[in-house]
């Protein structure tokens, strides 16, 4: 089960980049056919990592920044793209945030019932005007830890952890196969 765990996601992720590569090929070598006279194998590669590069690098400056919000404008609108594209981008936005921890810390909270614990990654932690403190917290299923049940829980519902963000998310993707040392410890408290 682990093993399909890895090769489906990294299979069509390769099946995905090598049709980029063929089409990009596709298109470019009757041109590069009429300019050096002969086929060149590999431009269909090469243009595709220059072509992902350079949309980095524009995405970064001023002008890059205002356009992807007018190309982002443009796909919300899109009926039948708005619902994929818009989850795609906040995956992509949180596996891939630098400025910021994603999750915070990984602890353990019962659900979907009581005295059944289950991992959570707590996002945001709040304070009321009163002194009560309030946790969010996403609870991932598995095997994919970026989905799950998202909830708004007091501090005392709670039990704080140890363990890593990494260790956790492993745990999860294994279905409770890899646990980290000394979880179970922390519900016999």
């Amino acid at each position: 089960m682990t093993g399909l765990l890895v090769v489906v996601p990294l299979g069509a992720s390769i099946l995905i980049l090598i049709w980029v590569f063929t089409s990009i090929d596709n298109i470019l070598q009757p041109i590069v056919r009429a300019i050096a006279g002969r086929n060149i194998p590999g431009v269909g590669f090469g243009v595709t990592i220059i072509l992902i590069y350079l949309a980095g690098v524009v995405a970064r400056n001023f002008l890059g920044k205002k356009l992807m919000i007018w190309g982002n404008s443009i796909l919300v609108r899109v009926p039948v793209l708005r619902g994929l594209y818009t989850g795609i981008r906040q995956i992509m936005q949180s596996v891939a945030a630098t400025d910021r921890a994603s999750f915070m810390q990984v602890v353990l909270v019962e659900f979907p019932r009581k005295e059944m614990w289950t991992v959570g990654f707590v996002t945001k932690e709040i304070t009321t005007e009163d002194g009560e403190k309030f946790v969010n917290v996403l609870i991932p299923t598995s095997p994919t830890p970026w989905s799950g049940y998202f909830q708004i829980l007091k501090e005392k519902d709670i039990i704080r952890t140890q363990i890593s963000v990494e260790e956790a998310v492993k745990m999860i993707v294994s279905g409770g196969m890899t646990v980290p040392p000394g979880l179970h410890n922390k519900l016999s408290h």
